[in-house]
């Protein structure tokens, strides 16, 4: 699938907002610690990938109703749902210069009900000429997403049968119907039910 960019210019995926606050210490600590056995961009964003994926527990795989949308706030708390874990990502990759953005999914149930939007991270890294998708939301049984730039290992391939959906705009900053939801909902269990269904 072919990525375009909301933004036609790089460096609003490089920019620092409320969400993706990559200027804030609990960002810049956690990246100074990745790049330190990094010694190339590549390096730096697998281990970024790695650290999000395994390290920042998936709050529904855990039962954390703490709900955090700031990249700092879930680096700190060390817990967040998909779009929460690929905001810091996002950071953590901005931070040392990789421009990143975040895409979607709608995925749904096997019969096709209660569908959810899904937040996924796209990343382009120096000389590549092109975005690639990375799923930072954490392997459990039955889901097993890589860091990888030529090939997608993503936790959800889409069914269409199913009506899901891959949304191919790669965002700057978080949509703000999912931003709402994110920033006003008072546990976890709230935001399930309030998490926009598409774009």
């Amino acid at each position: 699938m072919e990525l375009t960019q909301q933004s036609p210019d790089i460096e609003a995926y490089l920019a620092a907002d409320a969400a993706i606050d990559h200027g804030h210490p609990h960002v810049e600590e956690a990246a100074a610690r990745l790049a330190l056995t990094a010694d190339s961009a590549y390096a730096y964003a697998h281990a970024a990938f790695d650290f999000v994926r395994d390290t920042i527990a998936h709050s529904a795989d855990t039962g954390d109703e703490r709900v955090a949308w700031r990249a700092s706030d879930v680096l700190a708390a060390r817990t967040g749902i998909c779009h929460a874990k690929s905001i810091a990502l996002a950071a953590l990759l901005r931070a040392r210069g990789i421009p990143a953005g975040l895409c979607y999914q709608r995925l749904a149930d096997d019969d096709g009900a209660n569908p959810m939007l899904h937040g996924l991270v796209a990343l382009r890294l120096p000389g590549a000429g092109r975005w690639a998708r990375v799923d930072p939301r954490g392997n459990k049984p039955g889901v097993d997403a890589h860091f990888s730039v030529e090939e997608e290992r993503l936790a959800w391939v889409v069914r269409t049968e199913f009506n899901e959906v891959d949304y191919p705009v790669v965002y700057a900053a978080p949509p703000e119907v999912l931003l709402h939801a994110l920033k006003n909902a008072r546990d976890r269990s709230e935001l399930w039910r309030n998490l926009p269904a598409g774009l």
